[in-house]
C-alpha cells in the first residue's frame, strides 16, 4: 500500500499533480498531466507503455481528443523519476508488470478519496492503456472494477496482466484497438477477449487496416483516438444514466 498526497501546479493547459509515494524516500514522486474541460463529468486516465512516459506524443494527440470532446484526461507516469533514470539503462521496471499495476490502483483511490473537483469522476472513471501499460490497466481493472467504467487499449500487451491477476471481477465495456500488421499483438488480444475476459459483456477487438504496432501510418492515430473517445462517451453516459435512475428509484 502507498500513502499519498498531492501537489497540484496551474499549467496553460491543465495541471502538473505530483503525487509522492510512501517506498523508499517520501521525495520521491509520480507525476501526471491533468486537464479538465469545462463542465466535465468523466475522467480517462493514462497508463503509458514500456520505455514511454506522459509526453507521449500518441497519447497526448489521443487525451487532446477527448478533451474536445468534454472527457478529462490524466496523463500519468507511474515510475517515479529515479526509477525512470535507471530504467533509461537496465530496463528492469518497464516489464515489472504487479509495480506498474500498484501504481495505478493507488492514483485510482486517491482520485477515489478527494474532497475536491475529483468527485464528479468518482462513478465515471476510465482506464487508456497502451503497450505494457495496458497490462497494468486490466490489473488495476481487476481489482477496483467497482470504480472503473471503461477501458480502451491502444496496441496492447494485455497478455502479460493474466500472469499477476484472474481478471475474472472486471465486467466494464473494454475495447482493445490493434494495428493490422501487429500480427503478435492481435493474436494476444483476441485471446484476451475470447478466453479470459469471461465477466465481460461488452468486449471488442478493432483492427485498424493498414496500420502498424504504433498507428504511425497517417491517419491511424486520428482513428485509433475516435474509437477511444466514443467507447468512453457512450459508455460514461450509459453509467451516469443508470446512477440517476438508481438514485430516483424509490
Amino acid at each position: 500500500m502507498y500513502s499519498t498526497i498531492i501537489i497540484v501546479i496551474l499549467l496553460e493547459n491543465g495541471s502538473l499533480v505530483r503525487i509522492p509515494i510512501d517506498k523508499e524516500s517520501r521525495e520521491e514522486k509520480i507525476e501526471g498531466n491533468l486537464t479538465i474541460p469545462k463542465s466535465s463529468k468523466s475522467l480517462v486516465i493514462f497508463a503509458h507503455g514500456s520505455g514511454s512516459s506522459r509526453f507521449s506524443p500518441r497519447n497526448q494527440y489521443v487525451a487532446s481528443v477527448l478533451n474536445n470532446d468534454g472527457v478529462s484526461t490524466l496523463l500519468i507516469d507511474l515510475l517515479t523519476e529515479r526509477e525512470e533514470k535507471k530504467d533509461v539503462i537496465t530496463k528492469e521496471y518497464r516489464f515489472n508488470i504487479p509495480l506498474l499495476g500498484e501504481r495505478l490502483i493507488a492514483v485510482t483511490d486517491w482520485i477515489g478519496n478527494q474532497d475536491n473537483q475529483f468527485n464528479s469522476f468518482s462513478n465515471t472513471l476510465g482506464y487508456f492503456g497502451s503497450s505494457t501499460g495496458s497490462a497494468a490497466a486490466l490489473i488495476a481493472a481487476d481489482k477496483r472494477y467497482e470504480n472503473i467504467s471503461a477501458i480502451v487499449s491502444r496496441g496492447g500487451r494485455v497478455d502479460l496482466a493474466s500472469k499477476y491477476s484472474s481478471l475474472r471481477q472486471i465486467k466494464c465495456p473494454t475495447l482493445f484497438l490493434v494495428g493490422e500488421y501487429d500480427y503478435s499483438v492481435i493474436e494476444w488480444n483476441q485471446d484476451m477477449i475470447d478466453k479470459q475476459l469471461i465477466n465481460v459483456e461488452k468486449k471488442k477487438i478493432v483492427i485498424i487496416p493498414q496500420s502498424s504496432h504504433l498507428f504511425e501510418e497517417p491517419g491511424k492515430l486520428e482513428e485509433v483516438a475516435k474509437y477511444a473517445s466514443g467507447w468512453f462517451r457512450c459508455y460514461f453516459q450509459i453509467k451516469e444514466k443508470n446512477d440517476n435512475n438508481n438514485r430516483n428509484t424509490p
